[in-house]
């Protein structure tokens, strides 16, 4: 077991940067039910919604509550396990595979930092943005203004154990409209609740002006 799903199982655990510092992963988050903070998230989901990088899947379950057709979508076998045990579909996927749906979610959702995932925050809000439909958003928690953009090497590790080391990004609320731009995408809120900050970006609609059904 690695140790990123030590900490999927409750352990605390750490992402080791490779500058030398080192961040304790929100864990006790991880696995309670959605918070107030996750609210921002939860209610700018009007229609389907895919959860990438869903982890346990508590926003999944959230919007599954909420009556919204929800698919979490995670790489580690865990992270999928865990979601279908709070009784939501899970797929385990690398995001940047083929995924059910393709151009036609409503939402998608880009929670606890995973618009690092891969090492580039425009690639990421790309692929995110070919997941929804025209018109539709992806929404994507940031960090702090000031953090701008950046990547360096990451891995996790839980107690004694460490994982492989792996491209990781981040991207702050500072850096966040150029890098929709950039990914063809357009800023439009964003917003900061309970000292974590969120953002909704657009897809464009087709020539004609018109979001698709």
């Amino acid at each position: 077991m690695t140790a990123f799903d030590l900490g999927l199982r409750g352990q605390h655990c750490w992402l080791d940067l490779g500058d030398g510092s080192r961040v304790m992963l929100p864990v006790t988050r991880w696995h309670a039910t959605a918070d107030d903070a996750d609210g921002v998230l939860l209610d700018a989901c009007h229609g389907p919604a895919i959860d990438l990088g869903c982890g346990p899947g508590r926003l999944t379950a959230a919007l599954a509550g909420r009556g919204i057709p929800a698919l979490g979508v995670d790489l580690s076998p865990v992270a999928v396990r865990l979601t279908r045990a709070r009784g939501v579909p899970a797929l385990r996927r690398n995001v940047f595979e083929p995924l059910p749906g393709e151009g036609r979610w409503r939402h998608a959702l880009l929670a606890d930092g995973n618009v690092g995932i891969g090492g580039d925050p425009v690639a990421m809000l790309r692929r995110a943005g070919e997941l929804v439909r025209p018109g539709g958003t992806v929404l994507v928690e940031v960090e702090s203004p000031g953090r701008g953009a950046g990547r360096q090497r990451a891995r996790v590790s839980a107690a004694e154990q460490r994982g492989e080391w792996f491209d990781w990004a981040w991207l702050g609320a500072d850096a966040v409209e150029l890098a929709a731009d950039v990914a063809g995408l357009r800023c439009a809120w964003l917003t900061e609740r309970s000292g974590r900050w969120f953002a909704e970006l657009v897809r464009p609609t087709d020539h004609a002006g018109v979001a698709q059904p």
